[in-house]
């Protein structure tokens, strides 16, 4: 919590409770500190920041579950001098910490007062649909410390940087953090707001193809071109898919196709990009794959169909033999001579 925040806090630990409900019967301010580790239950003394914010009980409530609620205003920041024992709640002696006389008033301060003003309002026009009462609040803000912890306040930092801003008690350096962190904010909300102008656009794009394509069929329709071409393109795609193609050919398959798509029938193009399309297609570009080479099963099969021509066949099983051992090399060409008929 920081000073000047009305946050409201939900009170699940009993020395919590206790603490609470005994200030409001007293009328007590309370000092909030924040854990080191929120994973542990029950927190001590080694387990807190020493620095935390004096807060009023604006208001108290008990739910009809059972839980108990507080709505705290921040005052001022505090130092933990030392906490005292015997208590059913964790009770310390304190150190307000007050901000210097006219520190606030020197033309360094009113510089950086002025910087973080200016990115706390860019940042807001940047967020979607940020409430008006926002803008009019940060912008009626005069006092550096102020604006300084409720941007710290309102910005979506980590509970380590929010401490560090916290503890950061001279003014001109808590500014200067607090405009670091906005900083890298509106950098981000910048890129987000440039990222959906883009898609914005995308979105629009195809809106725009999507109406024209609407508008081609039913001229196409009125032409008389429609049911055909749009029965012929369907094929055309469907065999593309299933030719198997390299990613480069499939690609030029079907840019053509969006080319044969949007022209007409009667165009002097068109047959010549459809009979390139068909014979894409028909090429074998998915071939079997190659058995293995079986010497024992190729000699059968010469002896069986051929009778004599021992060296011929001899010559066959040598360069399968070779072809087996060595299949990525280049092996020579065979060429057999005879009359018509021997083969």
């Amino acid at each position: 919590m920081f000073p000047g925040m009305v946050v409201p806090v939900t009170l699940g630990r009993p020395r919590s409770v206790a603490a609470a409900q005994d200030a409001v019967r007293s009328e007590r301010q309370i000092g909030i500190l924040a854990q080191r580790d929120g994973s542990v239950d029950e927190p001590g003394e080694i387990d807190l920041y020493r620095i935390g914010t004096i807060a009023n009980i604006v208001r108290y409530l008990t739910g009809k579950d059972g839980t108990h609620h507080v709505v705290s205003q921040g005052e001022q920041r505090f130092r933990v001098v030392e906490f005292l024992d015997g208590w059913p709640f964790l009770v310390a002696r304190i150190e307000r910490i007050a901000q210097p006389e006219g520190e606030a008033e020197t033309p360094e301060i009113q510089a950086r007062f002025i910087n973080l003003k200016r990115q706390a309002l860019e940042a807001l026009e940047l967020l979607p649909q940020v409430p008006q009462e926002m803008v009019q609040q940060i912008g009626a803000i005069t006092d550096a410390g102020a604006l300084a912890d409720i941007v710290a306040a309102y910005l979506d930092l980590t509970p380590e940087q929010k401490q560090e801003v916290l503890e950061t008690i001279d003014l001109a350096a808590r500014i200067d953090r607090v405009s670091r962190f906005l900083a890298e904010r509106i950098e981000v909300l910048r890129l987000s707001q440039e990222i959906g102008q883009q898609t914005r656009a995308s979105l629009d794009k195809r809106q725009r193809e999507v109406l024209l394509r609407e508008q081609m069929a039913a001229i196409q329709k009125e032409l008389g071109e429609s049911d055909g071409k749009a029965s012929e393109i369907e094929e055309l795609t469907a065999a593309i898919d299933k030719a198997g193609m390299p990613k480069e050919v499939e690609e030029q398959a079907r840019r053509e196709l969006r080319r044969l798509e949007r022209m007409p029938e009667a165009a002097a193009e068109y047959g010549m990009i459809r009979t390139y399309l068909d014979w894409l297609i028909e090429l074998p570009w998915q071939l079997p794959p190659e058995a293995p080479i079986d010497l024992k099963e190729a000699r059968r099969i010469l002896d069986e169909d051929h009778y004599g021509l021992d060296k011929i066949k001899r010559r066959i099983i040598e360069y399968l033999a070779v072809r087996k051992l060595a299949p990525e090399g280049k092996a020579p060409i065979l060429c057999f001579v005879g009359p018509p008929g021997v083969g």
